[in-house]
């Protein structure tokens, strides 16, 4: 037991965030991602699961703790925007995108979230440190982020 950490943190996630070097990616995935695949790719080479807490969750957890990567990456936090057809249908992000911005300005007030071509963010995904796969219900609701440099 450690004090001060979210206790949805675990010790896997807690050596994966520790092992991530300036520049490194970290996914938060939904439950709809492809983690076992994609992960098999990430430098770590395998899924870290959180299937009991959702993504924007996790990711005020990590905020916490992981510096984002504000000085050299125009977008350190992105999300896999909405494909043409999925548009067309009518569908919307399920809101959670507004819970990431949140977060993500509570750590920088002019901060806001990039939008990856889904394609492509498969592709980033693949070359990332790591996969966290949460319980996620909601559509679109997959994060990418940038590490920062502790100061």
């Amino acid at each position: 037991m450690l004090n001060n950490i979210p206790k949805i943190l675990t010790g896997d996630m807690l050596k994966c965030l520790s092992d991530m070097g300036h520049g490194d990616i970290l996914i938060i995935a939904d439950a709809n991602f492809p983690g076992e695949r994609i992960a098999r790719s990430t430098a770590s080479g395998r899924l870290i699961r959180s299937q009991g807490c959702g993504a924007s969750e996790l990711f005020e957890a990590i905020a916490g703790l992981m510096p984002l990567d504000f000085d050299y990456t125009p977008f350190p936090a992105c999300v896999m925007d909405l494909t043409p057809s999925d548009r067309e249908k009518g569908m919307a992000d399920s809101g959670i995108w507004s819970e990431f911005n949140d977060i993500l300005r509570g750590l920088r007030s002019d901060a806001r979230l990039g939008m990856v071509e889904r394609e492509e963010f498969y592709s980033r995904a693949e070359k990332a440190y790591a996969v966290i796969q949460t319980g996620e219900e909601r559509i679109y609701g997959n994060l990418l982020l940038v590490k920062g440099c502790v100061l």
